[in-house]
């Protein structure tokens, strides 16, 4: 929480401590933290990897080596809910201090059902003697976000936990995640994405703090 709000050591007022501690609290009380994960298999086609029985195609060079060797695929969604998106808007009427300590306290917590729904991928995955890699989300590398509608579709995510997209393609409610994750015969690499595959990597404001989101870097 204190990396997404680019604290870099700094020492914190006593205030400012207590104030973060209130909202971090707020903040796991307002969240309805839900996930929902779904399997399929992949078949590599020219116009990229196909989920057999969807009508979702992931394109790209980046997800091909992703997925490459994969008999499959697990897609995950999470989201912390509407409430928090609420509780967001409420606080920038009252301070935009508040507003912002809270927002960078969902983006962790949000981050933390990602680790727990990939860490229930893993398991399941382990426990039929498959091996996976990490996960992947739209708008990573070259994956394109404008898939996002047809990643939610596979994923009956709207039915499942209230999770859509809008026409330009950003989840609802905001604090959401969504990701593939390669299912292997075979042991993986478990090195992680690194910022240079990131299209935002121009314009990070963590990468150019030093502190990359995923703990990789170039």
């Amino acid at each position: 929480m204190l990396r997404y709000l680019g604290h870099r050591g700094q020492e914190l007022t006593p205030e400012l401590d207590r104030r973060i501690d209130e909202l971090m609290e707020r903040c796991l009380a307002v969240a309805t933290p839900r996930m929902c994960t779904a399997e399929y298999p992949v078949e590599s086609t020219g116009a990229g990897v196909r989920l057999v029985g969807t009508g979702l195609c992931l394109t790209g060079a980046d997800i091909a080596r992703h997925l490459e060797g994969a008999r499959a695929c697990a897609l995950m969604g999470v989201t912390l809910g509407a409430a928090v998106e609420r509780e967001i808007l409420l606080l920038e009427r009252r301070s935009m201090t508040d507003a912002v300590v809270f927002d960078a306290a969902c983006t962790a917590l949000v981050e933390c059902v990602a680790d727990r729904c990939e860490s229930e991928i893993v398991g399941r995955a382990r426990a039929r003697g498959l091996y996976t890699n990490f996960r992947f989300s739209p708008g990573y590398g070259d994956l394109p976000l404008e898939l996002q509608r047809d990643f939610l579709a596979a994923l009956e995510a709207s039915r499942r936990i209230g999770l859509t997209a809008t026409e330009t393609s950003l989840l609802l409610p905001r604090k959401s995640v969504t990701a593939v994750v390669g299912l292997f015969d075979r042991p993986q690499r478990s090195s992680k994405r690194g910022c240079e595959s990131c299209n935002l990597r121009e314009s990070c404001e963590l990468r150019r703090r030093g502190t990359p989101c995923r703990g990789g870097g170039d």
